[in-house]
């Protein structure tokens, strides 16, 4: 019998069926990956062409029962979300693709210095944007082609943002998930509800993983130049907040 999630309120289903809406328009047959232990359930996807790790926390009306870890369909669990009752239908188990089996670390995470504000984030990005309409309009026809596109594209967003080595794509990827935007009066899903205000856009490192938070969700990554190899890699539950 497939299990039941409980939110802690609808705008909690709201704001995961946005998160799933997304990536299923990037990827039809788009997976993600389900933690759910304690009081919240932690939703991994991975849209394709950005090669980040998208990271989305929402708030369960009460802890479960016994820890709940597996991969189903993005679809599946979207059509399943009803967001008057503050639920959904856990789908059944898929293979997943191979991100699914290697999670950012749980903990360990240091804040780095030199990421700037959200402000200036959305004019990298709206710049990198205007650059690759510019370029691809100057190719000759003969050249129009997909291997040149997808070429001037990586170059644009291989480019790291300001003194940090986020690469460009990130801050995109964040930016086209709904994860940069104005915070709302009250603590968002992506981070615990206190009496606090919400945690700032952030950027951390743990091992060779970049991650950029904000208070909507995470995008993490992989970085060579932060130790690279595997060593950082582990597969188990991941707190995406803190």
């Amino acid at each position: 019998m497939n299990e039941r999630l409980h939110f802690a309120d609808s705008g909690e289903a709201a704001d995961l069926a946005a998160f799933l809406g997304r990536l299923v328009h990037y990827d039809r047959a788009a997976a993600v990956r389900l933690q759910a232990g304690g009081g919240a359930l932690a939703v991994f996807g991975r849209p394709p062409s950005f090669e980040v790790l998208a990271i989305r926390t929402v708030r369960l009306a009460s802890p479960v029962e016994a820890p709940l870890d597996l991969t189903v369909s993005a679809g599946e669990l979207l059509e399943s979300v009803d967001e008057t009752s503050a639920a959904a239908t856990v789908p059944r188990p898929v293979t997943g693709p191979p991100w699914t089996g290697v999670l950012p670390p749980r903990g360990g995470w240091r804040q780095l210095p030199g990421l700037p504000g959200p402000q200036e984030m959305g004019a990298a990005v709206a710049g990198a944007v205007a650059e690759f309409r510019a370029r691809d309009e100057a190719l000759p026809e003969q050249h129009r082609t997909r291997s040149e596109r997808d070429h001037i594209g990586r170059e644009i967003w291989s480019r790291t943002l300001g003194d940090t080595e986020l690469p460009l794509r990130a801050v995109h990827a964040a930016q086209s998930l709904g994860f940069l935007r104005p915070v709302r009066a009250t603590v968002p899903a992506a981070t615990p509800r206190t009496e606090t205000a919400p945690d700032p856009v952030a950027l951390l490192a743990a091992g060779s993983w970049l991650r950029l938070r904000t208070p909507y969700g995470s995008v993490a990554m992989r970085s060579p130049g932060l130790g690279g190899g595997l060593g950082a890699l582990q597969v188990r539950p991941v707190r995406t907040s803190g």
